[in-house]
């Protein structure tokens, strides 16, 4: 039996799903490209690392709105439309930054970030949300295996996408990268249009806008976790790393852009892996185990701030802690991702998990702007540090949530 014969073969809602996922990786390589040629470019143009922090502020801080409001307009128009407004709105955010660089203006770019921003969260939003209506209520160990499959091979595109951008920004320059990339996904934005046409996720009783805030205690405590936990990530990861590869120890952008992809690609693996990693140990899911790979966090990443003190080879350190650091990140990132599914409502499940998602974004928000702000006054010793207050930050709201 040929592919296209068994695809053919598969349910419907199975296949709605698959386009859905097919989207959504499209729309992750384009925005972990994205992320690496801003970075490295307006890096390469001399601004400073705050400066190029502030590039990301608008994109962070849409996200945070977009979440809040786009789960409530998932229940009510239906989650295949807002996945592809958001498709199609990175398509004009990726055209934006296409002008010759002296119309790059900070202005300019900052709302071509804040429009991608906008349209990452509408897309990620939307696949998350599906996969709750599609595996039934009994069947938890599937949905675990369903999220962490969906959230680590999309951090895995992330990461080639890492790499393909700064690939494409030494190949091409950035404004052709940009055209090359916006032509892609337009194309794939149009044929999701043609084949995805179930209204997933749209709630029955239309939501009233004064729902999207949570009166969910449990949400609201994994909320605040996963807010610490990404800003706990961002407070080195955005700017201070990849500004510290280049400046401090003069890496050039490929290796930049590769170590960047390394670190999420394999990420994206561990979450992948987590729930078979989880049985082998025989390990629950409860707020407890979930709370404790967060203090782990928390304390490696201590020891690996004050380590660059102690240590002769700072590079070495900082590029196998990094590493270490991804894993253990991944597995508590995994959990939290399984655990905001399982406590949302089945009857739009969008509004909770956009709920959820606003403060991951926040999380992201906070973190950006703390590592271009640290890291130029500081170093990168002390973003380590603050991400290890963040995280242990994290553990204390997780321990909350009865799950």
């Amino acid at each position: 039996m040929s592919l296209i014969s068994k695809l053919a073969g598969l349910p419907v809602a199975v296949k709605q799903y698959l386009v859905i996922t097919g989207n959504y990786w499209a729309f992750t390589l384009t925005d972990g490209a994205l992320r690496m040629l801003v970075v490295l470019y307006f890096h390469q143009l001399g601004y400073t690392p705050i400066a190029i922090a502030m590039l990301f502020l608008f994109y962070e801080f849409f996200g945070v709105v977009t979440n809040l409001i786009g789960g409530w307009l998932g229940a009510r128009i239906g989650l295949n439309k807002t996945m592809h407004i958001g498709l199609y709105m990175q398509v004009v955010a990726l055209a934006m930054l296409t002008l010759p660089s002296e119309y790059l203006t900070v202005a300019w770019v900052m709302l071509a970030q804040a429009l991608s921003g906008i349209a990452k969260d509408l897309n990620k939003m939307s696949a998350k949300s599906s996969i709750k209506t599609l595996v039934p209520k009994e069947q938890q160990s599937s949905l675990f295996r369903w999220v962490a499959l969906l959230t680590g091979s999309k951090n895995t595109l992330k990461g080639v996408g890492f790499f393909i951008g700064a690939m494409l920004l030494a190949v091409l320059g950035f404004q052709f990268s940009l055209i090359a990339m916006a032509s892609a996904l337009l194309v794939v934005a149009l044929l999701s249009s043609v084949l995805l046409k179930q209204d997933i996720g749209k709630a029955k009783n239309k939501p009233k806008f004064k729902e999207i805030f949570s009166k969910n205690a449990a949400l609201n405590y994994l909320s605040a976790a996963r807010m610490f936990l990404f800003a706990a990530r961002d407070v080195w990861f955005v700017i201070a790393v990849p500004v510290y590869l280049s400046q401090q120890l003069g890496w050039q952008h490929e290796f930049v852009g590769g170590f960047m992809a390394v670190w999420i690609i394999g990420y994206g693996i561990v979450q992948s892996i987590t729930p078979k990693m989880l049985l082998v140990a025989k390990q629950k899911t409860s707020a407890s185990s979930i709370a404790n790979w967060a203090i782990v966090l928390a304390v490696f990443t201590a020891i690996l701030s004050v380590s660059q003190y102690y240590f002769a080879d700072v590079s070495a350190i900082v590029v196998l802690g990094l590493l270490i650091f991804g894993v253990v990140f991944a597995i508590n990132s995994s959990l939290h991702s399984y655990a905001i599914i399982a406590l949302a409502k089945e009857d739009g499940v969008s509004m909770d998990v956009g709920f959820y998602y606003m403060a991951n974004a926040l999380g992201r928000l906070f973190g950006t702007i703390l590592s271009g702000w640290l890291f130029q006054v500081y170093g990168l010793a002390a973003c380590l540090l603050i991400a290890a207050i963040l995280a242990a930050c994290s553990a204390f709201f997780i321990r909350k949530v009865n799950i």
